[in-house]
């Protein structure tokens, strides 16, 4: 499946944001994610060729519900992406002659001009001049509006997005609060003063008009696309009922009301985006490049494999790279969730998205930006509401079926009553029925929900825990069952060698310089240890054959000697008689020309945090911690008294640990989940196969981000016990939503059908609860207290 993002520009309804979904999921060969914080659209399309007439089916989808939404392609592939400024540009008629010319140029795939950002993005083809290009596209421009600045570099364009996204923000925000200050004042003037009833009326309606017309205006605007059923026709209905039945007041009241709900609502959302924006805000805005003696500030896309960058203190490292010069320490926080410093020197990988704090670091690239950790990190960390949780897949369900129910429950409650109880009037019913109405727009859930997992998401990133979807983040409540793989997960992975033990006929020396060359090739922790002692260059053109046994160990044929360097399973299948060690180390047995030559023991430390994280998760009520090795039973036995873990399975190649998985799994309960904690690399099928697989240790590596489902950006196993955490905390504030904002409106519909709550206590068990439920909601970014 092809995976394809577009952004929704203008979207602020989360009920439309949803049947827009549903819709959309519902279109052929199509699968559809929203992000309703990031206004994005992910779809899951069979092939390229269909995309073009699917775009048109969503814009179409799209614009039935909010006509007023710009439905933009967002571009996969971030290196051929450009963003410009255009500077001056007042003249929508000229945004639109532009785009047309622009999106005509050779090597431009696509172009969009916004004019109300007054942004140019576009999506270029790889082999196009861009110098070049930059020239036609400043050329256009100025034929068309001479006036008008192009602004090309792309770390400017980031910041005037933002700014302008905030700015519009806050435009949108004045002309609100103008609009309900002059309305809110002639409403007053009506309350306040004793006017004829014909004077009174006529400032209810100018009232009315300033504040609520443009809600009516979206809701006769909805209801000739067929989407009747919006919060917009609700309120519409409502307060021209109240009118209707002579509660003037009441009617310019809620629609007052309702806008100053909104206008709290708009900037509760607004202030939750930019908190998670600036938490991610690990996107570098620019990178030194050298080029000869001179350095050029350049767009981090634009610079390859193998240049030359320069980080200054204060400045993010752009691009995954190796330090050729220069010593600094390097913060890592906004990865790791690290508050302490590490340094970098000659030789030391350097991350993107690390902060340079004192020395100056020149680096060799070894990643292209799209590559690079900070922009998968990034990529996972915005894309992760698009997997939701069970408990958002109900409430957008829900909202579906309820708001029709309660229409016509109220339309039941306005006609039913007047003709079947003596002496009830339809004046008073119809006026409950409105009550009702007001009472019913399900957005405190719509919004609140999906904000609280999306926050949780946030709170997670921000401690180094990247957790791909709210699904995820939800399974975690349901833990009965963690199982750990040993070696650097809750062991260091830092293999010495603590004994040699050579048989009479070799030495010390020769027995290590045997078990060197055989494990040259290798890059095991074992391996890298026993070369580490060596420390001689291996003469590799020795080597004339060399194999890998899985799960034993290698043969190696040097200098015409067959060498076999393993565990006692290959002595075994070799029918070569061993000595037995007793040690908790990890014992490497050398045999040459199939004589037995000795053994070196090696030893792995467990971590200091390791015995934290069983606590806690035992403490959290996880019912069973397991751990599985490779190693011996006298080692993993050892290990597991140690840190109190209650299951231990040793002697495992990498199919054993699967099969001991599903062992697991068949006695779990039904809601319960297992976790397998590995290091990512050689444990990618057992993650994959157990409920929730976390890969320990992801920063910098490609196939722990790839394979788990939750990654920790560092070695500590007790980020899981914060992980739990985080999930429960986040499932806490979601369920007090939901039960919180239900049952203020099943109180208050049930007091407005007996006519004992009127518009005003209506429009609070509307607005209010969606405003409280929001707060509430980003709570769970705050992780102070977890």
């Amino acid at each position: 499946m092809l995976k394809k993002e577009v952004i929704l520009e203008g979207l602020d309804c989360a009920n439309c944001a949803a049947k827009i979904e549903d819709e959309v999921n519902k279109l052929n060969g199509v699968k559809a994610y929203m992000n309703f914080m990031n206004k994005t659209l992910t779809l899951e399309i069979e092939s390229e060729q269909e995309y073009k007439n699917i775009l048109q089916q969503v814009k179409t989808i799209v614009h039935k519900h909010e006509p007023d939404v710009v439905v933009k392609e967002k571009s996969v592939n971030k290196s051929n992406k450009k963003v410009l400024i255009l500077e001056g540009l007042g003249c929508a008629n000229c945004a639109a002659k532009m785009e047309k010319e622009i999106s005509g140029l050779e090597g431009v795939e696509f172009a969009a001009v916004d004019f109300v950002s007054k942004k140019l993005t576009l999506e270029i083809s790889p082999k196009v001049n861009r110098s070049e290009l930059n020239e036609k596209i400043e050329g256009i421009v100025k034929k068309i509006e001479p006036d008008v600045k192009v602004i090309f570099e792309e770390n400017n364009s980031k910041t005037k997005i933002n700014e302008n996204n905030d700015e519009e923000e806050e435009g949108v925000n004045k002309k609100e609060i103008i609009r309900l200050v002059v309305g809110g004042a002639i409403f007053a003037v009506g309350i306040i003063f004793n006017f004829q009833n014909w004077l009174e009326l006529t400032l209810f309606i100018i009232s009315y008009i300033i504040v609520g017309g443009e809600v009516v205006l979206r809701a006769i605007k909805g209801i000739a696309r067929g989407q009747v059923f919006s919060e917009h026709f609700l309120m519409s209905i409502a307060t021209i009922g109240a009118f209707f039945v002579g509660e003037y007041p009441e009617g310019v009241a809620v629609m007052l009301f309702y806008l100053v709900g909104e206008l709290f609502q708009d900037i509760a959302v607004g202030h939750s985006r930019k908190s998670i924006r600036a938490l991610m805000d690990i996107r570098p805005d620019y990178a030194n490049l050298k080029v000869g003696d001179e350095i050029r500030k350049v767009s981090p896309e634009e610079v390859n494999i193998g240049d030359i960058i320069i980080v200054k203190p204060g400045e993010k490292v752009p691009l995954d790279g190796k330090v050729i010069e220069g010593n600094s320490m390097v913060d890592t926080a906004a990865l790791t969730g690290e508050s302490v410093p590490r340094e970098l020197g000659p030789g030391d990988d350097a991350l993107s998205g690390f902060i340079n704090k004192n020395g100056v670091l020149t680096i060799e690239v070894t990643k292209d930006f799209g590559d690079s950790t900070v922009s998968k990190i990034l990529d996972l960390v915005q894309n992760a509401s698009s997997k939701k949780a069970p408990t958002e897949k109900f409430i957008t369900k829900f909202a579906r079926f309820y708001t029709p129910i309660v229409v016509f429950g109220a339309l039941a409650l306005a006609i039913i009553p007047p003709l079947v109880i003596p002496g009830a009037t339809f004046s008073t019913w119809i006026y409950r029925a409105l009550v009702f109405l007001v009472i019913s727009c399900p957005c405190a859930l719509v919004i609140s929900i999906p904000l609280g997992f999306f926050g949780g998401i946030g709170g997670a990133s921000k401690r180094g825990i990247l957790v791909k979807g709210s699904n995820y983040l939800d399974a975690l409540n349901n833990v009965e069952t963690v199982v750990f793989d040993k070696t650097g997960t809750l062991t260091k992975g830092i293999f010495e060698v603590v004994d040699v033990n050579p048989q009479a006929d070799f030495t010390d020396e020769e027995l290590i310089e045997y078990a060197a060359f055989a494990e040259s090739h290798s890059s095991h922790p074992i391996a890298l240890s026993i070369l580490k002692v060596y420390n001689k260059d291996v003469d590799t053109t020795k080597i004339e054959d060399y194999e890998e046994i899985a799960g034993h160990g290698i043969l190696a044929k040097v200098g015409g000697k067959e060498i076999l360097v393993g565990n006692s399973k290959l002595m075994n299948k070799e029918n070569i008689k061993y000595q037995e060690v007793e040690t908790l180390g990890t014992i490497v047995h050398v045999a040459v020309d199939k004589k037995y030559a000795g053994n070196i023991v090696i030893s792995d430390a467990v971590k200091e945090d390791s015995a934290d994280a069983i606590k806690g998760l035992k403490a959290l009520g996880v019912r069973n911690i397991v751990m599985l090795t490779g190693d011996s039973k006298a080692v993993g036995e050892k290990i597991a008294t140690q840190l109190g873990i209650d299951e231990v399975y040793t002697e495992l190649l990498p199919t054993d640990k699967v099969e001991k998985i599903e062992a697991l799994d068949a006695k779990k309960s039904h809601k319960g989940k297992i976790v397998f904690v590995g290091d990512g690399i050689n444990d990618a099928p057992v993650l994959a196969r157990a409920d929730i697989g976390v890969a320990m240790g992801g920063l910098g590596s490609d196939a722990a981000i790839e394979a788990a489902d939750i990654v920790i950006m560092t070695d500590e196993p007790s980020k899981i016990v914060t992980a739990i955490k985080v999930a429960k905390r986040t499932r806490e504030i979601v369920m007090q939503n939901i039960v919180f904002a239900l049952g203020v409106k099943a109180i208050f519909l049930a007091l407005g059908a007996v006519g004992v709550a009127t518009m005003w206590e209506a429009v609070f068990a509307d607005m209010g609860v969606a405003i409280i439920a929001i707060l509430n909601a980003m709570r769970v970014m705050n992780t102070k207290s977890i």
